[in-house]
């Protein structure tokens, strides 16, 4: 090979490398969709690939919407359904400003607002056992070019299922951060995904801290049913979570069958618990006054005599919305500590 040859080769051959071997690696959570570098995350063992941040989200149920606010996102928002309570003052502007419907939509209802992701607060959007407030399996949507996304401490085994098949690992607070962090990174609002966790990391620490080392009372979150059985929120349920880090232990805590359980007059006075927490639900515009009335209830009921939480008066007023999973999580944890600790949290 003469010199000019061999030179000529080098040249193809720096070449060659600089278009593909020396170009840099794919960065993680990114793949090819449609031509495309689109990133993508894991959710609920689905991967959610966007080949850019949505435009047009449907946010369905308490938790999601306030997350979509909370991102900054609120202008994306094409529709917004099942609030169980007011939202925080802090969301109320943007909510004010945003469409909504008391009820979930029906599939077709969803689709006619062309939304490109949805975001649920809660499984049952999604499963074949709903088929009252359910638009289909997360499958079926992405059939359809619409991605979705399911707060992470509610997720189910797989694609379609409830409340029955959600993994206890996956409720944690932890796992409210990845979901911010997360749909962040796939809104394209990575700094104020962070802020919203700094916050909310600084916030229930300073609970922690307050409360260390500090007696832990028994709660329980119950709710007067109609029957003669009282619903309480069990360990699966992420109010339980919300207990722990507040100072207190879930009375029902061991029981993790499913997130809601019902359980009668004489479980109640067996586990006695030192503090009831109320749980009404669902109402856009319900405020923790309009839970006394179910204090009330629990008070005067008299199977209800002689546990220690009614003795006492230690039944306070609480929501729905205040145990579920989201970024009211320190606002919840706050509010519990103030009533189980309030010498040490006001």
């Amino acid at each position: 090979m003469s010199p000019s040859t061999r030179i000529s080769v080098a040249i193809l051959s720096v070449c060659a490398l600089v278009l593909t071997g020396c170009a840099p690696p794919e960065p993680d959570g990114q793949e090819e969709a449609g031509g495309a570098a689109a990133l993508s995350r894991e959710n609920c063992g689905i991967d959610v690939a966007v080949d850019e941040p949505p435009e047009r989200i449907y946010a369905a149920y308490h938790p999601a919407i306030e997350l979509a606010h909370a991102l900054g996102v609120s202008d994306r928002l094409v529709g917004t359904a099942f609030l169980d309570a007011k939202v925080l003052p802090e969301y109320a502007e943007q909510q004010a400003e945003v469409e909504y419907v008391p009820s979930l939509p029906s599939r077709e209802a969803l689709l006619q607002t062309d939304p490109d992701f949805v975001l649920s607060g809660f499984n049952g959007f999604f499963a074949h056992e709903s088929p009252d407030s359910s638009v289909g399996t997360r499958a079926s949507l992405r059939e359809l070019g619409v991605q979705s996304w399911i707060l992470s401490p509610v997720c189910p085994s797989e694609d379609g299922l409830t409340d029955q098949s959600i993994d206890p690992a996956t409720v944690t607070v932890e796992s409210i951060y990845e979901d911010v962090r997360d749909l962040g990174t796939l809104f394209g609002v990575e700094e104020r995904a962070e802020e919203v966790v700094d916050d909310l990391r600084t916030r229930i620490a300073a609970v922690e801290e307050a409360v260390a080392g500090a007696d832990r009372p028994s709660v329980a979150i119950v709710s007067p049913g109609e029957d003669g059985n009282y619903r309480i929120a069990s360990g699966m349920d992420f109010g339980s979570h919300i207990i722990e880090r507040a100072g207190g232990t879930n009375a029902f805590g061991d029981l993790t069958r499913q997130r809601n359980m019902d359980v009668g007059v004489e479980e109640l006075l067996k586990r006695d618990p030192d503090v009831i927490l109320t749980d009404l639900c669902c109402d856009a515009q319900l405020t923790e006054k309009d839970a006394q009335s179910d204090v009330d209830t629990l008070l005067r009921d008299p199977a209800l005599a002689g546990l220690t939480a009614v003795e006492h008066e230690a039944v306070y007023p609480f929501l729905f919305a205040d145990r579920s999973a989201g970024v009211r999580a320190a606002h919840s944890i706050e509010q519990v500590a103030a009533r189980i600790h309030p010498e040490l949290v006001d």
